[in-house]
């Protein structure tokens, strides 16, 4: 069991069925399932993207300047936290939403010191604003954040069950790989479950992290109580 994971959500795993927005139902799942593992007494951080609204790098073009469009899909992350937050409330689960862009008004701003107390004290704590710059995406967040809160390993949440040799969903030879280094992750093309900058901040710092299969009942859990669940890169 893992004293402290980092919990890294998509936008677009939010939207459930719905495709983009927030589906409230599967939100509700997912606070339900995080519960379960704060009342296994793990710690949980958790960042979250805002792909279901918006991608900024998608967004760029034309007359919108990249960094404008990453600041507009940072925007994007506080209404995913902010939703997640209310939900997790409603379920019972403490917590807090801290920010990386200043936005007081609906989040406080991320201060290392203070996301651990919020964790010592049993809160969930959902990072928004990615990194607070340009160019950097929620995955590279996520790898940044694990390592500033003393995280133990990144729980990387997909909609696949683990990391494939190819893409399962092109080839039906596609084989899923148990455990992969982080040399492998990096180099090979094939995998695109996560950020290949992000991926190789945790090979620098040894920051093992976990692609496992977020819809499934007690995936998170499983995964942070250390057991076999989708592959492990480390």
């Amino acid at each position: 069991m893992y004293k402290r994971v980092l919990l890294k959500i998509s936008g677009e795993q939010l939207a459930g069925s719905d495709g983009s927005g927030i589906n409230p139902e599967f939100v509700g799942w997912l606070a339900g399932e995080i519960k379960k593992v704060t009342e296994a007494g793990v710690q949980v951080v958790i960042v979250v993207g805002g792909g279901n609204f918006l991608r900024g790098a998608n967004f760029a073009g034309h007359v919108i300047e990249r960094a404008t469009a990453d600041y507009s899909g940072m925007l994007a992350t506080l209404m995913n936290g902010l939703a997640l937050m209310d939900m997790l409330e409603h379920h019972g689960q403490p917590t807090r939403l801290q920010s990386n862009i200043q936005i007081n008004e609906v989040a406080e701003p991320f201060i290392r010191r203070k996301a651990i107390r919020h964790l010592e004290k049993g809160r969930v704590v959902v990072i928004a604003g990615g990194l607070g710059k340009p160019y950097l995406t929620t995955d590279t967040t996520a790898a940044s954040v694990a390592l500033e809160l003393d995280c133990e390993v990144i729980l990387k949440s997909t909609k696949v069950d683990g990391i494939y040799d190819k893409d399962p969903a092109k080839f039906d030879d596609a084989k899923k790989l148990g455990d992969v280094s982080y040399q492998e992750a990096v180099a090979n093309s094939a995998i695109k479950v996560m950020d290949k900058a992000a991926l190789g901040l945790a090979m620098e710092q040894h920051m093992p992290v976990v692609v496992f299969d977020l819809a499934t009942d007690g995936n998170i859990l499983r995964a942070a109580s250390g057991e076999q669940v989708g592959t492990k890169v480390s």
